[in-house]
């Protein structure tokens, strides 16, 4: 049976000669993969440079409960990206967010609020042009609600650190050394009430900026399990400093 579905590319793997299989996160179906036959042929009907990392398809694909490998019936980007591949910024966002995805997002059933959560903020980051060096750490943030570790802000106000391991905000300094504290837990407040259009509001220092990346990076590593060893971001902070 055919279905229609919106889709964010994850991954492509070399499956032959000519041929891949793609992971794909769907609307209807979660995270799935898809053989592509041909796909490297000069006359392909699927051409390799629309499924780059976190590309927004159409899709209409068979699906079969169960089976490992699906198959496309058709595909198109949709929307097409107007900046992000031309932008050096920004395509370095979408690699390093790529790799947090990739090994955080396992859902293989639907979950329409996290995919809507991640199709748009793909979209913004298309048309947006300011704010670009905080825009992964809103997205950080904003995406750990949907995965079910968003930081406790009840108490807020007033707090002096905030708590890695247990996720929540305290005027008392915790028994380990996993916090958030001074000027690097301000941004972070800053961050957590700021919205992708108005990011540009937020100066963070490059210095700080590192900082609270390494740890909102560490706060994913103890609330997911499996996430590691992410290289990517070094890359990133090259290009934004």
């Amino acid at each position: 049976m055919l279905h229609k579905t919106r889709g964010i590319v994850f991954k492509v793997t070399d499956y032959s000669e000519s041929s891949v299989i793609v992971q794909v996160f769907t609307e209807k179906f979660g995270l799935q993969s898809y053989l592509i036959n041909g796909v490297k042929k000069p006359k392909a009907k699927v051409k390799l440079n629309i499924l780059q990392p976190l590309h927004l398809l159409e899709m209409i694909v068979y699906n079969k409960p169960n089976a490992g490998i699906q198959r496309i019936s058709e595909l198109r980007p949709e929307p097409v990206f107007q900046t992000i591949p031309y932008d050096v910024i920004k395509s370095s966002l979408i690699l390093f967010l790529n790799e947090v995805l990739y090994k955080s997002v396992k859902q293989t059933f639907n979950d329409e609020y996290l995919f809507g959560f991640l199709f748009n903020a793909i979209e913004i980051l298309d048309r947006t042009e300011k704010g670009l060096a905080n825009f992964h750490l809103a997205f950080l943030l904003q995406l750990s609600r949907y995965l079910g570790f968003y930081p406790d802000r009840s108490n807020e106000a007033g707090a002096n650190y905030f708590d890695l391991y247990d996720g929540v905000f305290t005027k008392q300094l915790p028994s380990h050394a996993l916090i958030v504290h001074g000027d690097e837990l301000e941004y972070l407040t800053k961050l957590l009430k700021a919205k992708f259009d108005v990011l540009e509001e937020t100066k963070i220092p490059s210095t700080e900026r590192k900082a609270l990346l390494e740890s909102i990076l560490k706060y994913y590593e103890l609330h997911l399990e499996g996430f590691s060893n992410i290289k990517s971001h070094l890359i990133l902070e090259e290009v934004l400093s």
